[in-house]
């Protein structure tokens, strides 16, 4: 595997690519060329094969893609295969519908465990995993090895629930509180998730569509 700093526009195509190549390996299809990947997926050819020359030689001239081979390369480049642990914070609806419906082990994760401040959650069980309370939470980071923390506290709690994991060494988390974590010069790696966000950018291209279909609508109108 090649090595150096990797853009982040490269390291977000990636799970597009594991979950594509998932999809074909569903269909049985085995072989895939950068062109019939790249059609599939909105992308040059040229993108493609820049992206996976970041991380060495995966394909081979003349034949393409070994779909499953391709689809263990990317895995492993994601790190799903290093059996990361993650905990969970805040067991409301986005935490619940997470363990009810997230597939963690899928991606490489062990959920271990998920804490809440609601003594009704508290000592439940969801999707197997135990909920404890969050003045558990500092003892359970000193005596587990965790990896990364998934934050689904109330807005209010963020910050200084985010302080107490760092303070108790944890250095990922991922972010589903709507309040942007990400501060200069901090070595914790945090993935913010804003839905949205994603509903914005939609909204965006439907706005530009229909202003688009409107002017030409004018156009022919005047004509």
């Amino acid at each position: 595997m090649k090595s150096g700093k990797i853009s982040n526009n490269v390291i977000r195509r990636l799970p597009r690519y594991l979950r594509k190549l998932d999809e074909l390996n569903e269909r049985g299809v085995t072989r895939i060329s950068s062109f019939e990947l790249g059609q599939q997926l909105g992308l040059t050819p040229s993108q493609i094969r820049q992206d996976f020359s970041c991380f060495g030689e995966f394909g081979q001239q003349g034949y393409g893609y070994h779909v499953s081979t391709l689809r263990g390369q990317i895995a492993s480049i994601l790190g799903t295969d290093r059996g990361y642990r993650a905990v969970l914070l805040g067991v409301g609806n986005i935490g619940h519908a997470l363990m009810d419906n997230f597939c963690f082990s899928e991606w490489g994760f062990h959920l271990a465990a998920a804490f809440e401040v609601n003594p009704a959650i508290i000592g439940s069980t969801i999707s197997g995993v135990l909920v404890r309370s969050m003045d558990e939470l500092g003892s359970y980071l000193d005596e587990n090895h965790v990896d990364v923390a998934v934050l689904a506290v109330p807005k209010e709690a963020a910050i200084p629930v985010t302080k107490e994991l760092e303070a108790h060494g944890i250095e990922a988390i991922w972010n589903f509180t709507n309040v942007e974590l990400t501060e200069p010069g901090s070595s914790t790696l945090v993935e913010n998730v804003h839905f949205s966000d994603s509903l914005l950018s939609l909204s965006y291209f439907v706005s530009e569509r229909n202003d688009e279909r409107a002017a030409h609508a004018a156009r022919a109108a005047r004509q």
